[in-house]
């Protein structure tokens, strides 16, 4: 199976040895992100809620870059840096998806890149 590297000057680049997004076959992966903006390359954190909206942006980025959007994807992977974040993210990323949402799994865990409070990857189907 060929896998095509995705790339997109409108998410982040990446801050380590990964792609933004690797197609195999009819499956888009996409890295985990944080909410860089991609134009300045400062982290958005004046608010949970503005966090999680820029990480979704930069899915979205990727997944469009890919000719996919939020409606291919399948699966994903919520980060958080502490569980008491899950409803307030959970509202932001619930908005960004129409129905027949993806399987997922939110996890806590101790540290994030940069100190962050979230992070999410994504699978999608093409």
């Amino acid at each position: 199976m060929q896998k095509q590297i995705i790339q997109t000057n409108n998410a982040p680049a990446p801050i380590g040895p990964y792609s933004q997004a690797v197609k195999a076959g009819n499956l888009l992966f996409v890295s985990g992100q944080v909410a860089f903006d991609p134009a300045t390359g400062n982290l958005v954190m004046e608010t949970l809620q503005a966090e999680a909206h820029q990480v979704m942006k930069n899915l979205e980025a990727v997944l469009t870059e890919a000719g996919a959007g939020f409606d291919n994807v399948v699966k994903t992977t919520i980060f958080l840096s502490d569980m008491s974040l899950f409803a307030e993210v959970n509202e932001v990323y619930g908005s960004y998806f129409t129905g027949d949402y993806p399987a997922r799994e939110t996890v806590a865990v101790k540290t994030l890149p940069r100190n962050v409070n979230v992070e999410i990857s994504v699978i999608a189907a093409l």
